[in-house]
């Protein structure tokens, strides 16, 4: 008898809890270390991190979860907009992450008119 309570007990911990989806939560905070609080999502919930850059002066960033996230890039004269969703536990730590693209191109254009500017100089 103690041996069929040892493995029941066993199975009902090894069962599946259905726990739900966690992210990082913040609403318009100026720094990743704000934004550090962990939320339980509800279900179809998905992580969403919203960043906002400004005039390349501050970042206002917002996380949380979101049942319709849609990932968007979009350059202002002042600034950019970049939402990036992602589906698994706390995948939304990094905000930085989504400014990526952004640098990665800015490098790019500057190596080409570098190139252009060095070639007819020469």
């Amino acid at each position: 008898m103690k041996a069929f309570l040892v493995v029941l007990l066993g199975a009902i911990l090894c069962l599946d809890s259905g726990s739900s989806l966690q992210c990082y939560s913040c609403t318009s905070q100026l720094s990743n270390s704000n934004c550090q609080t962990k939320v339980d999502c509800k279900d179809n919930e998905i992580c969403k991190t919203d960043v906002i850059k400004v005039a390349r002066i501050f970042t206002i960033i917002s996380k949380g979860c979101d049942s319709s996230c849609e990932p968007l890039h979009q350059d202002f004269s002042v600034g950019s907009r970049n939402i990036s969703c992602c589906s698994s536990d706390l995948c939304n730590v990094n905000a930085a992450g989504s400014m990526r693209c952004s640098y990665g191109m800015a490098a790019g254009i500057a190596g080409s008119v570098l190139c252009i500017f060095l070639n007819n100089r020469l």
